[in-house]
Formats: C-alpha cells, sequence, structure tokens
C-alpha cells in the first residue's frame, strides 16, 4: 500500500539511539501493510539537520510521520519537539514520541511540546512489534495528513 494521496511510498523518519529498538522498528514496518521508506538518525542534532535538509541531508524527503524517542545524545527528544513544533516550515509533520520512559513528566512536557501522541516501548518483542504496527495502521493509513 503506498500513500492514498501521491501514490509514493510513505517516509518515516526515526530518530532513535538505540540500534536494537531500530532494528524492532524496521521489522515492524516491513511486516506491515504500508510501503514506506525508513530514515534512521541517531541524535537530535541529526533528526533537526534532516527535517532542515541541512549538513548532509539535502536530498533528505520531508518526513510524513517522525517516530520520536525522548533520550538521545546531543539533542534529547524534547528539544527536537520544541524545535519541529515551533517551526513553521515542520510543525505539521505529525511527531510520536515512542520512548521506554513512563514518567508523567515525560508524558505532560511531550504533550505540552505539541506531540501528537506518546507511546511507552513495549519491553517484550511481540508487544513492540505490535504496537509499531498500530502506529503504522493508524497515522499511515486512517490519519489524513496536511499537504507540505
Amino acid at each position: 500500500m503506498t500513500d492514498s494521496v501521491t501514490g509514493d511510498p510513505v517516509e518515516i523518519l526515526l530518530a532513535e539511539d538505540n540500534p536494537g529498538d531500530v532494528k524492532l522498528t524496521k521489522k515492524a514496518l516491513e511486516q506491515g501493510q504500508v510501503l514506506n521508506n525508513l530514515h534512521v538518525v541517531n541524535d537530535g542534532v541529526e533528526a533537526m539537520a534532516y527535517l532542515r535538509q541541512d549538513n548532509g541531508y539535502e536530498d533528505a524527503k520531508r518526513p510524513d510521520l517522525l517516530l520520536l524517542d525522548l533520550n538521545m545524545p546531543r539533542m534529547d527528544g524534547r528539544e527536537v519537539l520544541e524545535a519541529v513544533k515551533s517551526d513553521d516550515s515542520l510543525r505539521r509533520i505529525p511527531v510520536v514520541v515512542l520512548t521506554s520512559s513512563e514518567a508523567e513528566e515525560d508524558i505532560v512536557q511531550s504533550y505540552d511540546l505539541h506531540a501528537n501522541a506518546y507511546l511507552t516501548k513495549p519491553v517484550d518483542f511481540d508487544g513492540f512489534l505490535d504496537i509499531v504496527g498500530r502506529i503504522e495502521d493508524f497515522w499511515l493509513t486512517v490519519v489524513k495528513r496536511p499537504p507540505e
């Protein structure tokens, strides 16, 4: 399945520093129903360079969805979320916080910074695959996204 508006694969940016979680996310998206291009960055500085098409990412496609871990080096997910949602050219990109933190403070702060959703990563393999599949199903097939 492709993006119903353009017929192109859906572009997903995953900002995640844990190689195991990157591998699980890739596996889950490969098993999904939506043709997608997954792009991975390992920290917040790299995420912002990708989103702003800067520092080696000049040809990067605008993501249809940003999956964002909160706890990353150099620039954490909270700072990325704040930067994205305060930038007129980026703020319409849906941001799903996908993190290991269950702290109420992180949940509240993420929504205060205008996250579109906050999900805690399951600790087991099947649970992780299930939640990524649900993200894909909802955000990439059900939700209508705004044009660039």
